[in-house]
């Protein structure tokens, strides 16, 4: 049994039930934040919804949660000067940990407070190509041939885009004849051939598929479905290359802004609630990738497989982030924007 699937076996036992609850005598309305990345607008507004509902039923209280959307790392920084956020549902566990560390607007033990560390799905990095793929695009060595023109976002704001320069660093070390020159190589070889730099992962789709501009877009998996479900037929199709990265988005509530509102039940239950089977199914319909095993089940038949690398594997976010996205870090010094 891999740890992926243990994970899964426990996390279905824990999200058995699902929601459910009896109601209970009214309590005043209340009114949450949710701060999150960009293409998670339509997983949220369906899962929204549903929690509303369940908790209505247990509680009595009737809750409203409000979204606020963005590339990752500008919806943190966002956060860090002011916005009050109940719960951080953001793209990448750096990103919270700068709400942590640098603001102490949580926990820093927040990764424990939630299971599989405070990580409710997966995904992973695709490319949507034109259709016919005209380009020949399977692999990432692909992205480089001359004249292909890619699409993505700014990893300096985007979580998307650091996942993908991220995939694009992972593969090109593991590549034979490997090594962190060829790296460096390779990463600036897709940013020379990147015409815009979207500040996040939707600005960047949009890009791509209403704007018509570049050849390939490097797209969270689950955004890449909806485009391709957006744009209709004959316009664009997805590639999945046979290696990606194991993208895990993170979500904590902000301890400082739950504490001061009275917020800390209501935003713990909704966060717990993503790990429901319910919450599940809701994930696996949004084409993410859920974590307990009757939604692996149900949706696994959509995902294809394909060799993850993973974070852990070189040295975690606490080493990646200042090494390529600091200032004066790797990516600033690969990347030229174009004249």
């Amino acid at each position: 049994m891999t740890n992926l699937t243990r994970r899964a076996a426990a996390l279905s036992g824990l999200a058995a039930a699902g929601f459910s609850g009896r109601a209970a005598a009214a309590s005043p309305p209340v009114t949450l934040l949710n701060v999150s990345y960009d293409p998670t607008r339509e997983l949220y507004r369906d899962y929204n919804a549903t929690f509303a509902a369940y908790w209505l039923k247990k509680t009595g209280q009737t809750v409203t949660i409000q979204q606020s959307h963005g590339g990752s790392s500008k919806q943190a920084l966002s956060v860090l000067n002011g916005l009050q956020a109940d719960v951080v549902t953001l793209g990448i566990s750096a990103d919270i940990d700068e709400l942590a560390l640098k603001g102490h607007l949580l926990s820093e033990t927040w990764r424990s407070r939630l299971p599989n560390e405070s990580t409710p799905y997966s995904s992973t990095i695709v490319f949507l190509v034109r259709a016919g793929n005209p380009k020949k695009i399977r692999t990432w060595a692909d992205l480089v041939q001359p004249g292909v023109s890619i699409i993505t976002p700014n990893p300096k704001t985007s979580a998307g885009g650091r996942w993908n320069y991220i995939a694009a660093w992972a593969q090109a070390l593991r590549a034979p004849g490997g090594s962190e020159a060829a790296a460096k190589a390779f990463v600036q070889k897709i940013y020379r051939q990147t015409p815009v730099l979207d500040t996040g992962a939707r600005g960047s789709t949009t890009t791509f598929v209403q704007r018509g501009v570049g050849d390939v877009l490097l797209a969270w998996e689950n955004e890449a479905y909806l485009a391709l479900a957006e744009a209709g037929p004959g316009k664009v199709e997805i590639v999945t290359p046979p290696v990606s990265i194991f993208a895990e988005p993170p979500v904590a509530w902000v301890d400082s802004v739950t504490d001061k509102r009275g917020t800390t039940t209501v935003s713990k239950a909704y966060l717990q609630g993503l790990y429901s089977e319910v919450g599940q199914d809701i994930i696996g319909k949004n084409f993410y990738r859920p974590l307990t095993l009757k939604a692996q089940a149900k949706f696994g038949g959509r995902f294809p497989s394909l060799n993850l690398l993973r974070v852990a594997d070189l040295g975690g976010w606490s080493k990646l982030q200042p090494l390529h996205f600091g200032d004066g870090g790797l990516f600033d010094q690969l990347y030229a924007p174009p004249k």
